[in-house]
């Protein structure tokens, strides 16, 4: 029984360790942070919303306020979304990237691209968002 004991430890240390491997992974990262953002918008939190946006993002739109306007008038299928679903992240031109599926408020679908920073922290933030209509219709 030893070597069944030995067997079932090491297959629980590597299952273990794969978990925690992939909770790591940037990608579930990324999700927290877009989740997170878009969370705030729904609740037109323009505070937290704004805090999900890298220190460049900030200096650009300079209050929450600002930013909040810019994203109500040029980003509605992630300010109102009808649904949502992740993609697996990618490399856009050497920046991670995160695509996003959204269906907005119009029932018209586009894909999001997030930009995605690393900060001096180790956190990562949003650096811009592109969005790429697809021709696909919700409900």
């Amino acid at each position: 029984m030893p070597i069944f004991r030995d067997i079932l430890f090491g297959f629980l240390i590597t299952i273990c360790g794969v978990t925690a491997s992939l909770a790591d992974t940037p990608g579930n990262a990324f999700r927290q942070v877009i989740e997170g953002q878009i969370e705030a918008l729904s609740r037109d939190d323009g505070v937290t919303a704004f805090g999900f946006a890298s220190p460049d993002i900030q200096k650009t739109f300079r209050t929450p306020e600002q930013f909040m306007r810019m994203v109500r008038s040029s980003f509605k299928p992630v300010y109102r979304p009808r649904s949502y679903s992740f993609e697996a992240p990618i490399l856009v031109e050497g920046h991670h990237t995160q695509p996003v599926r959204f269906i907005g408020p119009d029932g018209r679908g586009v894909v999001a691209l997030y930009k995605m920073e690393r900060q001096d922290d180790g956190s990562w933030r949003i650096g811009g968002v592109t969005l790429h209509p697809t021709g696909e219709r919700g409900i």
